[in-house]
């Protein structure tokens, strides 16, 4: 008898359903590293519309809703998401990126860590998801968290890490050739937040137009590209989708510098298998369609 009421009782637990975890992340950059290693059962939603930046956002009733009825909140932190913090506080099971311990994380320049207008941008970059080593750490952070949550599909979440790992791996790889051509061309970015990218693939990045986006550009700093493009120093100026073109427009005009298009946070990335490392080829592909030119 005791025998077949173990019997019945393992069958019952394998006929359970995976656990379904609602999945919760603050910008499309960090859904799309997730989706990579979440399982079928869980879902992914994401706060932040895909076209809108982090910088300027102001939070609505439904967010709060969201942030609390999830059962994981993945954010970076404070220093991109400060509207965030006091709603965050209230949801047990929260992944900051920023505490992730041993976290390599690029460091501003120290006028970057200060005030600007009454917006403190902190004393590191906080686009970690353009580098490849810092997205590394956090996919593994973000599965031992989903294991700590979910531990009956441990070994589902760590083949997603692995598989992850490889296909990062890879993807350094093709973007590495593929820009290798192009690396002593100049170029001018609209705002800094490309600098984990521009390191580990050894662009030869001129400056920018601002430190963050909510921040406008200085007189001093338009006139100097103004006089880099005049002499030919740059071949590129990017823009960014999120934002209005005109000054870059009203910067080029008259010069014979390309204008491409960056996209950050990955907005018209497709939310799917690869699409992490399809977002980073998208990155790669915008500056070498312009800086090959």
């Amino acid at each position: 008898m005791f025998r077949k009421f173990v019997a019945v009782t393992l069958t019952l637990l394998v006929s359970l359903p995976a656990m379904s975890m609602n999945v919760l992340t603050s910008i499309k950059p960090i859904q799309l590293i997730a989706n990579e290693l979440v399982i079928e059962s869980n879902s992914l939603d994401l706060l932040l519309a895909s076209n809108t930046s982090p910088h300027d956002y102001a939070l609505k009733p439904s967010d709060v809703r969201k942030v609390r009825s999830a059962d994981l909140v993945i954010w970076y932190g404070h220093d991109l998401e400060p509207f965030l913090e006091s709603v965050v506080a209230e949801n047990e099971q929260v992944l900051t990126i920023t505490d992730i311990p041993n976290l390599e994380l690029r460091e501003f320049e120290d006028s970057h860590g200060h005030d600007h207008h009454g917006h403190y941008h902190g004393s590191h970059d906080p686009h970690f998801w353009l580098g490849t080593a810092p997205s590394r750490s956090v996919a593994r952070a973000i599965t031992e968290r989903l294991i700590e949550l979910d531990g009956g599909n441990e070994q589902q979440y760590k083949a997603n890490l692995a598989k992850f790992e490889t296909n990062l791996e890879q993807t350094v790889s093709d973007i590495k050739a593929q820009l290798e051509p192009v690396q002593a061309e100049g170029y001018y970015v609209f705002h800094d937040a490309y600098g984990y990218f521009e390191e580990q693939f050894g662009l030869n990045h001129l400056g920018y137009f601002t430190v963050s986006p909510e921040r406008r550009p200085g007189a001093k700093t338009l006139v100097q590209i103004r006089s880099a493009l005049s002499e030919g120093k740059a071949k590129c100026v990017f823009s960014e989708p999120q934002f209005t073109p005109a000054i870059v427009t009203s910067v080029t005009r008259g010069s014979d510098v390309l204008v491409g298009e960056l996209d950050p946070i990955g907005s018209t990335t497709a939310v799917e298998q690869g699409g992490y490392f399809n977002f980073l080829k998208t990155v790669s592909n915008s500056f070498y369609s312009c800086l090959s030119q």
